[in-house]
């Protein structure tokens, strides 16, 4: 098993994204249309009884660590894998091993398939057998659109969950809670930052958490205890400025976006959107 859903203690020197990943559902902030409370996702976990599924989303937006949290509650057996280095082969002893366990344990395996979009259309075919009959319950990851890169008839078994680009104000809690958890985080170091700033980090990263926290812990480093964060010192991690943008839900900014498809960005002036303006 993967060092990823290993329940051994947080190594001290592992870097901060990996240290602050969740370990329970009400801590995967800005997914609640996936897995909030009411949802069928959360209520498959909380059952243990996982389907076969799909996460779609962008970088940073929680698809392994979904898959991280399933793996701990989960009474089924858990395998890793990364399709940039896994093959036919080792597909193959999986797909046996998993057949032994449910006829020797009554035990189910799960199968989380990380850019599963890497594999090519045979290694994908060796999969659909299993899933159909149940011998394995395969989770799959991807950035990519799955209506290009999964094959269809695999596709139409999997249950798609998409997981859509953080928010600032998510952004902003997954930083606040990295801040002040003193176990894995940063809280024993007592370092201050105002709530806006990590919301402005929010909008840099363009919703990856995963990049989010890396920029926060490499400002950490340049501040001393019970020091600040500032905008200042974001900057100089980041080697350019960081844009703020007037406080307005980025929903409706988004919104505007769609509504009209021109949008016009002046450096350091103005930035249009629809009919909506915004100072940086």
């Amino acid at each position: 098993m993967d060092s990823l859903f290993d329940l051994e203690p947080t190594n001290a020197y592992e870097p901060l994204p990996v240290r602050m990943r969740p370990t329970k559902l009400d801590h995967l902030y800005g997914q609640e249309k996936a897995v909030g409370k009411g949802t069928f996702l959360r209520a498959m976990v909380e059952n243990d009884t996982i389907p076969s599924m799909l996460f779609y989303g962008p970088c940073g937006t929680g698809k392994t660590t979904l898959a991280g949290i399933i793996a701990k509650v989960s009474n089924s057996h858990f395998v890793n894998l990364n399709a940039t280095n896994a093959g036919i082969g080792e597909l193959r002893n999986i797909i046996e091993d998993a057949r032994k366990r449910v006829r020797s344990l009554q035990q189910r395996t799960i199968l989380f398939l990380d850019e599963i979009h890497r594999f090519n259309k045979s290694q994908q075919d060796v999969l659909l057998p299993c899933v159909e009959d149940g011998t394995i319950i395969l989770i799959g990851a991807t950035t990519e659109n799955p209506f290009f890169e999964v094959n269809r008839p695999l596709l139409s078994r999997l249950r798609l969950i998409t997981l859509e680009a953080l928010t600032p104000k998510a952004i902003g809690q997954i930083l606040r809670r990295a801040i002040t958890d003193e176990e894995v985080g940063l809280g024993k170091r007592r370092l201050q930052v105002a709530d806006e700033v990590l919301e402005d980090v929010g909008i840099f990263v363009n919703g990856d958490g995963r990049m989010a926290l890396n920029i926060l812990e490499q400002a950490a480093a340049m501040v001393p205890d019970e020091g600040t964060i500032t905008i200042e010192v974001l900057e100089k991690v980041v080697g350019r400025r960081i844009y703020t943008y007037d406080k307005i839900p980025i929903r409706e900014r988004r919104g505007s976006a769609g509504r009209n498809s021109q949008t016009y960005i002046q450096d350091y002036g103005e930035l249009y959107l629809g009919n909506s303006q915004m100072r940086y």
